[in-house]
């Protein structure tokens, strides 16, 4: 078993979503979490800087996970896609903010005890 104090698994974060993790999926998860009512793809590519093609990709995993819906439909004449985070979507991109939260407590906490750590080198070491 793996002990947070002792090291062991000590900067293992289990709860780092790899299919949010990635950064153009985090970017459109983020821009969607911020608008409940979600984001016409146009919009949603201009706010992250993606190609039609990519962010098509990254739409069909998130879709594929269960974290956004997709709808298409017209406004007039002209087709509009409208892409809006699930109910399930939301919780896990929650679930994993609050991981990513404790991976900066667990930096801050490194940094600083590494600040007050002698800075010599162990005993026997020697530099190649």
């Amino acid at each position: 078993m793996s002990d947070k104090k002792t090291g062991d698994g000590r900067y293992a974060y289990d709860g780092l979503d790899r299919v949010l993790h990635e950064k153009a999926r985090l970017g459109i998860v983020t821009s969607l979490a911020a608008r409940a009512d979600g984001l016409l793809f146009t919009d949603l590519k201009n706010l992250c800087h993606l190609t039609d093609g990519n962010l098509s990709r990254h739409l069909t995993v998130l879709q594929e996970a269960g974290i956004v819906e997709i709808h298409k439909g017209f406004r007039g004449k002209r087709p509009q896609t409208l892409c809006r985070l699930t109910d399930d979507g939301r919780k896990r991109y929650l679930d994993y903010i609050a991981v990513l939260e404790s991976v900066l407590a667990d930096a801050v906490e490194a940094a600083k005890a590494g600040r007050k750590a002698r800075r010599v080198l162990p005993e026997g070491f020697s530099p190649a």
